[in-house]
């Protein structure tokens, strides 16, 4: 099976640091090098990185600043960050402050490439042992979810869980490949991120469970809104995806479960969202299976889909 390789951002103006580190990283994974602070900002919230490597030296931005932007959003907070420091730890960091930059480690310089090693090496495998990540979204998974979905019940917040699942991926994933199939996972994480993201800023929540399963949580008067966007974004690019013979007859031939040939519409997107108001709901796993049934009844359908529960609880 086809792996994509992990991308690490590199962010620094010294051709030394850049250098160094590049040595260190390029086995691991893909090596981007950024020079400015902002732009490097806007790809890490396309595509997460597995690993940032940050100098306090780029000057477009405060790289402290950095740091709380990237950390302050909940479905990237994971992602971990190694800042580059000059010879001296900086007042900001002493004390409660290093805590609250939300760093993963730090170097200081002059840079021992032996000690660089060790550090970078520590910091991706405690995200990857510790962090309760998708490998390949670097969505929160599952333990992240469940402590999300619980908290909120738990403090009587209103809330809307949306589960999100995509239909006819196996048959995509049969006939492509597992690099093609991740590409469209990665491409619906940011499509759910995104739209969540500008929809309802800091009050929303994205997490993939795993394979072609996601979660949302935003406020219950915004999910309608999000779901249309999403079915109507999702739609919009999937079939881009697909080669030209089978996008233009929209369908593609492929084997089912039970081994047979068989007829796949392209890629759709079902989701099911339950609502918690005024307490309604009061465990995690009961509004995960409701949202779960709820989406298997939009899977009913051959096409794009959402249902939103209008029941009451309690």
């Amino acid at each position: 099976m086809d792996q994509i390789r992990p991308n690490y951002y590199l962010i620094s103006p010294d051709p030394h640091l850049i250098s160094l580190f590049d040595g260190i990283l390029k086995d691991k994974g893909e090596v981007l090098v950024f020079k400015e602070g902002r732009r490097a900002l806007d790809r890490v919230l396309q595509t997460p990185p597995g690993l940032i490597v940050l100098d306090l030296r780029i000057e477009d931005i405060s790289a402290f600043e950095f740091v709380r932007l990237v950390k302050g959003e909940n479905v990237y907070l994971q992602i971990p960050v190694v800042l580059c420091l000059e010879e001296e730890i900086p007042p900001i960091l002493l004390g409660e402050g290093l805590f609250e930059v939300e760093i993963d480690d730090f170097i200081l310089r002059p840079i021992n490439r032996k000690e660089a090693q060790v550090r970078v090496e520590l910091t991706l495998l405690k995200s990857t042992k510790f962090l309760d990540a998708n490998p390949l979204t670097k969505l929160p998974g599952n333990t992240t979810i469940i402590q999300k979905i619980q908290s909120l019940i738990d403090a009587g917040r209103d809330f809307a869980l949306g589960y999100v699942d995509l239909d006819y991926f196996k048959s995509f994933n049969d006939k492509y490949g597992f690099s093609r199939g991740d590409e469209i996972l990665m491409m619906t994480a940011r499509i759910i991120v995104n739209i969540v993201k500008e929809i309802c800023g800091s009050e929303g929540f994205v997490g993939h469970i795993g394979g072609d399963d996601f979660v949302f949580i935003v406020p219950p008067d915004k999910a309608e809104r999000v779901c249309r966007e999403i079915v109507k974004n999702f739609d919009e690019i999937v079939p881009y995806f697909y080669d030209p013979q089978d996008k233009k007859q929209g369908f593609i031939i492929s084997v089912n479960r039970q081994g047979k040939v068989e007829k796949f519409p392209l890629m759709a997107i079902s989701i099911g969202v339950v609502f918690n108001r005024g307490g309604s709901l009061k465990h995690y796993g009961e509004a995960s299976q409701i949202a779960v049934n709820l989406k298997k009844q939009a899977k009913k359908s051959s096409k794009s889909s959402y249902i939103l529960d209008r029941r009451t609880y309690g």
